[in-house]
């Protein structure tokens, strides 16, 4: 079968023949139908991410059916429209036995990143982390709920934003999009900061009351996704200051550069929240008498539980959040899928399809 497999830091991704695997014991075989694009991959490309382990099959927002099953899966299992979740602890430490198996210290597995994922025909995992999908959402808007939407979760359970709060969401990808959606859903108020006047107007669409850019433009109404309305901004601290009444409650940090660390540092209220989720190669500088007289925290988000897992299934399902897709393709257009990732001229999500 073919799959797109990382090689090693530094290098292209490849597009590679491969066996298809086989279900072992308490496994199924999910015949992918679906299979959304993450930045994770540009950073395995870049060497930012390097988990040590090489020749692996990329892709950790997977969804398929069932063709499969190991020894001890119950065979009716087979035909289940499923999404894999990613992450398969050791069962036995602290983390898995509170249900936090993304930051399990040894892994089983981690589809996608050490252990095969679904960027290919077919992929195997344990028979509890092939969950069912609902008949009301299609294969490509299911996918990118493994990662962009269930991160989106976790995150906001870590922030503890309450209703009313000013909510910050520095990059909007697809975690931006889905938090700019959860935050609105939950009477938050949400302002989004991207560099795309089309990003912009996206996510002024799905609940951002306010939408800034760090190059110049403030988006102050859409129509739709037309932008209606454009107008200069002085520097981002002052002007999210001046919109919050003081600084934001909390601030989800998507972009992991030293500007956006800084300028969301520089923008947080008293008691404010810094939730990390952006990789980077840039340090975080912050000096400890900010956070201890304004009482502010930094946190680090990472992944999801099965349990998040579920919680944005149901949120996608409702219609609390949606997924837009910027475009589809086949396995063998992922070298213009990353270039155009990489150049940030993705609005939405791409999903790679059979």
């Amino acid at each position: 079968m073919k799959a797109l497999r990382y090689l090693g830091p530094k290098q292209a991704l490849a597009l590679q023949e491969v066996p298809v695997p086989e279900p072992k014991a308490g496994e199924v075989r999910v015949k992918v139908a679906a299979s959304g694009l993450c930045h994770t991959e540009l950073h395995f490309q870049s060497g930012l991410l390097d988990i040590g382990v090489h020749g692996v099959t990329m892709g950790h927002e997977a969804v398929g059916h069932i063709d499969a099953v190991g020894p001890g899966v119950d065979g009716a299992r087979i035909g289940e429209r499923v999404i894999v979740y990613y992450y398969f602890g050791c069962g036995v430490c602290e983390a898995c036995r509170r249900g936090d198996e993304q930051i399990c210290a040894a892994p089983r597995a981690q589809f996608g990143f050490v252990s095969d994922g679904g960027d290919a025909e077919y992929l195997t995992c344990p028979a509890r982390n092939a969950v069912v999908l609902p008949a009301g959402i299609s294969d490509v808007e299911a996918a990118p709920i493994g990662c962009a939407v269930t991160t989106a979760v976790h995150a906001s359970k870590l922030a503890e934003a309450q209703p009313e709060e000013w909510v910050v969401v520095y990059g909007i990808g697809g975690v931006g999009l889905a938090l700019v959606q959860l935050a609105k859903s939950r009477g938050q108020r949400v302002i989004a900061i991207g560099r795309d006047p089309r990003k912009l107007a996206l996510a002024k669409e799905l609940g951002a009351e306010y939408t800034l850019s760090p190059i110049g433009i403030d988006v102050a109404t859409t129509v739709g996704s037309r932008v209606d309305s454009i107008a200069p901004v002085p520097d981002l601290p002052t002007r999210i200051k001046a919109l919050t009444g003081g600084g934001a409650d909390v601030i989800y940090e998507c972009v992991g550069s030293r500007e956006t660390m800084d300028t969301a540092l520089a923008s947080l209220g008293k008691r404010g929240r810094l939730v990390m989720i952006g990789y980077s190669e840039a340090s975080l500088t912050v000096h400890p008498i900010q956070l201890i007289v304004h009482e502010q925290k930094v946190l680090g988000s990472v992944g999801a539980t099965l349990q998040d897992l579920h919680e944005a299934i149901d949120l996608v399902a409702r219609g609390v959040v949606r997924n837009p897709i910027a475009r589809t393709v086949k396995l063998e257009a992922h070298e213009e899928a990353l270039a155009a990732l990489a150049a940030g001229d993705v609005v939405g999500k791409i999903v790679f399809v059979p």
